[in-house]
């Protein structure tokens, strides 16, 4: 199994990182993807790559909640360490969000195009975030269609309509513990079983959306890349297909796009 997608910078992790990522191994994680979300946590991710360079790479970018935040300058420095460091595999995690409003929708759109211009210029993929804002969104992603190497629509929790516009302009699919909600996830539940196996990807979101499958209930609510077993098992009771078949796909898609190379263990 691939981690796509996990936010290992986030301080719930400062005091065992290491321990985390032995338990991840144990379970069958075999290498993680660290999110950037800002020109300073992308450097920290890079960092943490550094420290564990046969297991984790990581992603550059800028989050819509940062993007007030952005410096005049962020686009160069983002494509310096994206082209200094061979670990950072794809520009993000970038997008809208019009749900929380961190960041002003000027300044959002304006931070996420120049994110996508650079994707296209480095020739490496996108790795997308998208909340309550998806016409505009993917308004700024279609004339790049074609022209990115891969779009990963990350933590997908859209609907029939949204999954469809995806798939057909050919995006990669990231799945959280999301699914595993009985609450908020039943509508992606009922829509999963549409994204092709060639499409999908797994992720956990750590420390956020931990599971609720996950029995007996942990202890800590923060989540960690070691519960991306319990996605794996809601998605092969939706898709009714054996774990194994699900990881197999999933995983060759990860290495496919973010060009991981062998997967280590």
């Amino acid at each position: 199994m691939i981690d796509i997608g996990v936010n290992l910078t986030n301080s719930r992790f400062l005091k065992d990182l290491p321990d985390v990522l032995a338990r991840a191994k144990t379970v069958g994680v075999s290498q993680c993807l660290v999110t950037g979300t800002s020109v300073t946590e992308s450097q920290q991710a890079i960092d943490l790559c550094q420290q564990f360079p046969s297991y984790l790479a990581s992603t550059c970018g800028i989050h819509p909640h940062d993007a007030d935040q952005a410096g005049d300058n962020y686009i160069e420095q983002l494509a310096q360490l994206a082209n200094q460091h061979d670990c950072v595999k794809a520009i993000g995690e970038c997008g809208l969000d019009f749900n929380r409003n961190f960041s002003t929708a000027e300044n959002q759109k304006r931070v996420f195009k120049a994110q996508i211009t650079l994707a296209e210029q480095l020739q490496l993929p996108l790795f997308l975030h998208q909340r309550d804002a998806f016409e505009e969104w993917f308004a700024c992603l279609k004339p790049f269609v074609g022209k990115v190497p891969a779009m990963v629509s990350h933590c997908f929790t859209g609907s029939a309509n949204e999954l469809e516009v995806c798939l057909a302009n050919d995006m990669y699919i990231g799945i959280t513990g999301w699914v595993c909600d009985e609450r908020r996830g039943q509508a992606l539940q009922e829509i999963v079983h549409n994204i092709p196996l060639n499409r999908l990807m797994i992720e956990t979101d750590a420390p956020y959306l931990t599971p609720r499958t996950i029995r007996p209930k942990p202890k800590s609510s923060r989540n960690e890349p070691s519960y991306l077993p319990y996605v794996v098992k809601t998605l092969s009771a939706l898709y009714d297909v054996a774990e194994e078949t699900i990881i197999e796909h999933s995983t060759k898609n990860a290495i496919r796009v973010f060009n991981l190379g062998a997967a280590n263990a």
